[in-house]
């Protein structure tokens, strides 16, 4: 059964790391989860372009993440793809802060 919409426990918020990005599995998704300060956001964690992990990548100042192969940029918050090669949005998961974790709700596959 799947738990797309339900909420999942997938870290310490104290874990990750402010300004950088984390992997985790959840619902056998990979998902990416970045610390703004007070702020975390959680998007799939692969690049729509060249299908290398953003784990790998570097969250800029303004709130993207470049991902490590050909340098596109997407918004975390929104996961909109920001230039070029890109050419497919980011899917985003709703996060919630409760009790020092995060939990996250995986946005259902495209088709599901």
């Amino acid at each position: 059964m799947s738990t797309a919409g339900r909420w999942i426990d997938v870290a310490a918020v104290a874990d990750l790391p402010d300004g950088d990005v984390v992997g985790r599995v959840a619902d056998g998704r990979e998902v990416a989860l970045y610390r703004l300060g007070d702020e975390v956001f959680a998007t799939d964690a692969t690049c729509t372009h060249g299908n290398a992990s953003l784990c790998g990548g570097f969250v800029e100042p303004d709130g993207s993440i470049e991902c490590p192969l050909h340098q596109g940029r997407f918004d975390i918050r929104t996961g909109k793809a920001l230039c070029e090669p890109l050419e497919r949005d980011l899917a985003v998961h709703a996060v919630r802060l409760e009790g020092g974790r995060v939990w996250i709700a995986i946005r259902a596959a495209s088709g599901a």
